[in-house]
């Protein structure tokens, strides 16, 4: 038997890789790439963010990246980043310096967030900072956990006679003078998915049943999805806040709204 083949005759998955004759880029000395680790199982990495942490020398990475995902990484310093809502954190600021001043030194820096680092990871800012003080960046994507949550617990992001869009929406401004416009949301008619808006979820909640959408409209939240913490609540859009809080589910979550929440019931079994 080929030592590239298991014992079914498949390819190994170093064998598959090396069939992919994947090239990674070098990651320079002084450059900073602001990478995503996905939603959190470590099987979600692309090969270009898997590649960066073996070549990182510092690690600046954010509290919804797994433990198993850092220790890939294991010959660089490490810089805890996270911010979580309500709890103390390192202010955007002070990250923003830090990359600056790693990459000053001579650093080999990867900076990794959960999911992407463009959607709702604070990615542009980080990357606005750096290219002010002429630190070469790159940005590796990263599979975003609003789409990939609700792959993973058997919700389809689209679905041909459901949606024609998807609305990504951050939900930690809901009923501040921040806030975003609920009602409009809702006259679209279309799925939203809502980033950052467990504490809010009530008030969520009541602004789209005002907007206009129907209270039996399908609706869940997900928690730890892709992880073997992963935890989902489906309800309709009236009872959520209440069967999510019954359920004991709480931030990091996603809340996910629409018609196609109700694919799941025929989807679920799939896996």
């Amino acid at each position: 038997m080929n030592a590239s083949t298991n014992r079914n005759g498949r390819a190994t998955v170093e064998q598959a890789l090396a069939r992919l004759n994947f090239k990674p880029r070098a990651l320079e000395p002084g450059h900073v790439w602001l990478a995503g680790a996905g939603p959190g199982d470590p099987g979600c990495l692309t090969l270009e963010v898997l590649a960066a942490l073996g070549q990182c020398d510092a690690l600046v990475y954010d509290a919804l990246v797994s433990p198993d995902v850092v220790a890939v990484a294991a010959g660089a310093e490490l810089f805890y980043a996270g911010k979580r809502g309500g709890q103390p954190s390192m202010k955007q600021d002070d990250i923003n310096a830090l990359l600056v001043r790693l990459a000053r030194e001579g650093r080999r820096v990867v900076r990794l967030k959960g999911g992407d680092p463009y959607i709702f990871g604070r990615g542009g800012e980080e990357a606005l900072s750096l290219a002010r003080e002429n630190i070469p960046f790159r940005v590796l994507s990263g599979l975003t956990s609003g789409l990939s949550a609700l792959a993973a617990t058997a919700i389809p992001a689209t679905m041909r006679g459901i949606n024609k869009a998807v609305i990504l929406a951050t939900g930690h401004a809901a009923g501040t003078d921040e806030d975003i416009d609920w009602a409009a949301i809702a006259r679209t008619g279309q799925p939203v998915v809502i980033y950052m808006g467990m504490a809010n979820l009530p008030v969520i909640a009541a602004k789209l049943l005002s907007g206009g959408l129907a209270p039996s409209t399908p609706a869940a939240v997900i928690v730890a999805a892709t992880t073997p913490q992963e935890r989902i609540v489906v309800a309709t859009l009236a009872t959520i806040a209440e069967e999510a809080a019954a359920a004991g589910l709480a931030s990091p979550a996603l809340i996910v709204v629409g018609g196609v929440v109700a694919m799941r019931a025929a989807l679920a079994g799939g896996a």
